[in-house]
C-alpha cells in the first residue's frame, strides 16, 4: 500500500498530466476560475462603494449585520485595520480594530430606540477577553443616562448618532 506522500505525488502527477495534455482545458480552467475570482472582487468593490454612499437614513433601515459591514467600511476609511468577529461566540464584540498601536473592540448597535446599559456591560466585559486597549459602542441612535454613566466609569467610548454622522461625512469627503 503506497504511503500518503506517494499517493499525493501520484495524484499530483495525474492532475498535472491531464492539465498539460490538453492546453485548451488548462486555459479554459484558468479563464473559468480567474473570471470567478474577478467577479467576487467586483461584487465586493461595488458593495463597499454602495455602503460608502449610504446616509444616516439608509443606516436607520439597515439590518444589524449590514450595519456591521457598514462600520467595517467606515472604520477602514478612518485608517484602522478591521476584523469582524464570528456571528456567534463573539463575547460582545462585533469588530476588532488595530491602529495607532492600539487594539480596540467595537460593539455595533443599530437601534430604533436609545441604547441601554446592557451594551456597555457586554463590551466592558469583552475588553479583558480580547485584551483590548479600548472598547467602543457605536450606534445610529443615542444612549440612556444609565448607559452613559456606566460607560464613563468603565472607560467605554460611546459613539452616538451625531458623532457617527460626522464620521460618515468625513468618509464621503475622503472618497
Amino acid at each position: 500500500m503506497p504511503s500518503f506522500s506517494e499517493s499525493f505525488g501520484m495524484s499530483f502527477e495525474l492532475m498535472w498530466g491531464m492539465l498539460t495534455a490538453d492546453p485548451g482545458l488548462t486555459i479554459g480552467l484558468l479563464v473559468f476560475f480567474g473570471t470567478g475570482l474577478l467577479l467576487v472582487f467586483i461584487v465586493k468593490l461595488i458593495r463597499h462603494y454602495n455602503l460608502k454612499k449610504s446616509g444616516i437614513l439608509d443606516v436607520d433601515k439597515m439590518k444589524g449585520s449590514v450595519f456591521e459591514d457598514y462600520l467595517y467600511t467606515l472604520l477602514k476609511s478612518k485608517g484602522y485595520s478591521v476584523q469582524k468577529t464570528p456571528v456567534t461566540g463573539d463575547y460582545g464584540a462585533d469588530l476588532v480594530l488595530h491602529g495607532n498601536n492600539k487594539k480596540i473592540i467595537v460593539q455595533a448597535k443599530r437601534y430604533k430606540n436609545k441604547v441601554g446599559i446592557k451594551a456597555v456591560q457586554e463590551i466592558a466585559a469583552a475588553k479583558s477577553h480580547y485584551k483590548a486597549d479600548e472598547c467602543w459602542v457605536i450606534t445610529n441612535n443615542y444612549y440612556t443616562k444609565p448607559a452613559i454613566g456606566l460607560a464613563k466609569s468603565n472607560n467605554v467610548d460611546l459613539v452616538d448618532r451625531d458623532k457617527l454622522i460626522k464620521w460618515m461625512i468625513q468618509m464621503r469627503k475622503s472618497a
